[in-house]
């Protein structure tokens, strides 16, 4: 235990003070038990006693001690509030005796120094202390019990909001009590207390998260964002689509980072949730997994594009895509081709992709800086237009000679650039080249099958193809079945559409 308040101020004079002082605790004999009441103008640490006798005065007192110890003592930890009371800290009074003391105050000595004494306390009231007590290891044990409060770092996050704006989740600091610290100031507080309630900061150590809420709470506007349609897809480049976007969704990119759709996507393979889907190879589509990712990597280009991030990689496609106008393709391929771009602005930017009515739109959050006047228009210009021309013929080791297949239509070939245009309240300030691409043109391509029972057949039939003989595959196919029929052929000497016959002549299918 110990004596944590000895005095308080008395409001009498000096002289006063220390008279009342000498009647109240001098080695002299208290009142009669007659006549033990309290002279007028007593008081005690704000109590009036004045006429009560010394049971009343006694009750009194012992309210306002109640009182006292019943005076909150507000804890703060951090963002929690811990709420006791003086008497959880061992607090009392150590000398509510003095009301024995104060009932002879007055009634002693000769009747002139009587007198003047009760003038004297009617005129200046004299206000006694009572003296208290704090528990120490009380402290210290309801203290160490705000361990409980103590809490590991909280990374922030960012989630998309009913609104389509992020919100942040997380990114608190964490706080571990320091009980030796904490213990002393709330010791102090309760020594130094004159009245009202008692707040006391713990202390604590603070470890701060690696992503913070107020550095995520910059992440508020629409920088850029961009929506294409693959509605016309297969269900398996629809899966790819959806599978790409959902990757690469809820990337957040710090300042000066760079981010490559390829490390985020690959590897394409049924694991990583792709399906077999039509893809580029060269100058002709094929399955393959991950076929249509081009799609989803094009669309983040051009959300990157609006938003004015750095380009640091991007590619044509070997042919023309339907989605995007000239040059706002980019095409990629694991190992080859890739799609990167970096975050040039001076906070995180946050990327939300999603998929809906056959349509991928990939929107790009940040801290925008731009002027509100200033506007931006992406123009792509074809400088150059080549029709295709002629075919080109593949095997199929599955099929039987005689199959003809035509697995892709003409795609007419272009030369092609993206300019980017700069708007101040609607005039075209500065214009620059963002890119040039180049798109082959590719004529009709058939698969033509090559199984059967004559090796010598499909020796020739492969012969043809490889030097992309049509006329020779043609008479393989006529020559090579007993009833075999001459495939027709229009103008330009293609194959047209044709119908499957008993006795296996020619099938050709568009």
């Amino acid at each position: 235990m110990k004596i944590v308040r000895i005095l308080k101020t008395c409001a009498a004079g000096v002289f006063l003070s220390a008279l009342i002082t000498t009647y109240a605790y001098a080695d002299r004999p208290v009142a009669s038990s007659t006549d033990q009441t309290i002279a007028s103008g007593v008081h005690v640490e704000g109590v009036d006693l004045s006429g009560m006798s010394l049971e009343e005065a006694s009750a009194a007192l012992q309210n306002k001690v109640n009182e006292m110890a019943s005076t909150a003592i507000t804890l703060n930890m951090g963002e929690n509030v811990i709420t006791t009371s003086l008497a959880d800290m061992g607090y009392s009074c150590t000398n509510l005796d003095i009301v024995n003391r104060l009932t002879g105050i007055g009634k002693s000595g000769n009747i002139v120094e009587r007198y003047k004494l009760q003038k004297d306390l009617e005129n200046n009231n004299v206000d006694y202390p009572l003296e208290f007590t704090v528990d120490e290891e009380k402290v210290r044990t309801f203290v160490s019990g705000c361990n409980a409060y103590n809490t590991d770092p909280v990374e922030g996050q960012l989630l998309i909001g009913s609104d389509g704006y992020p919100y942040v989740e997380g990114g608190t600091d964490g706080i571990t009590l320091k009980e030796e610290e904490s213990t002393q100031a709330v010791t102090s507080a309760i020594e130094n207390w004159t009245g009202g309630e008692i707040s006391v900061d713990l202390a604590v150590d603070v470890s701060r998260p690696d992503v913070s809420r107020d550095t995520l709470s910059l992440v508020k506007d629409v920088l850029g964002q961009a929506t294409t349609d693959y509605s016309a897809s297969s269900a398996a480049r629809a899966i790819n689509v959806q599978n790409g976007c959902a990757l690469i969704n809820g990337t957040l990119l710090w300042p000066g980072d760079e981010f490559s759709v390829t490390r985020a996507v690959t590897p394409f393979s049924a694991e990583n949730g792709y399906e077999p889907a039509p893809t580029y190879e060269e100058n002709r589509t094929v399955d393959s997994y991950g076929g249509g990712i081009c799609q989803v990597s094009t669309t983040l280009y051009n959300a990157a594009l609006k938003a004015e991030m750095d380009i640091t990689a991007r590619s044509n496609h070997t042919m023309m895509v339907g989605y995007v106008e000239p040059s706002k393709d980019a095409a990629i391929a694991e190992g080859s081709m890739d799609m990167c771009f970096v975050n040039n602005t001076d906070a995180p930017i946050y990327i939300e992709g999603y998929c809906s009515g056959g349509q991928i739109t990939f929107v790009i959050f940040g801290h925008e800086t731009r002027p509100e006047n200033r506007t931006l228009q992406f123009t792509s210009k074809v400088l150059a237009t080549m029709q295709p021309e002629g075919f080109s013929l593949y095997p199929d080791a599955t099929q039987p000679v005689g199959y003809v297949l035509q697995t892709q239509s003409p795609h007419t070939g272009y030369q092609a650039e993206l300019w980017k245009e700069i708007y101040v309240d609607g005039v075209l300030t500065d214009e620059y080249q963002i890119n040039s691409s180049y798109y082959q043109a590719v004529g009709t391509i058939y698969s033509i099958g090559v199984a059967s029972a004559d090796p010598s057949v499909s020796q020739a039939m492969y012969a043809a193809i490889g030097s992309n003989n049509l006329e020779a595959v043609q008479q393989i196919i006529a020559t090579g079945k007993a009833q075999a029929q001459t495939p027709q052929t229009d103008a330009a000497g293609n194959p047209v559409q044709g119908t499957a016959a008993p006795d296996g002549t020619v099938t050709i299918v568009n």
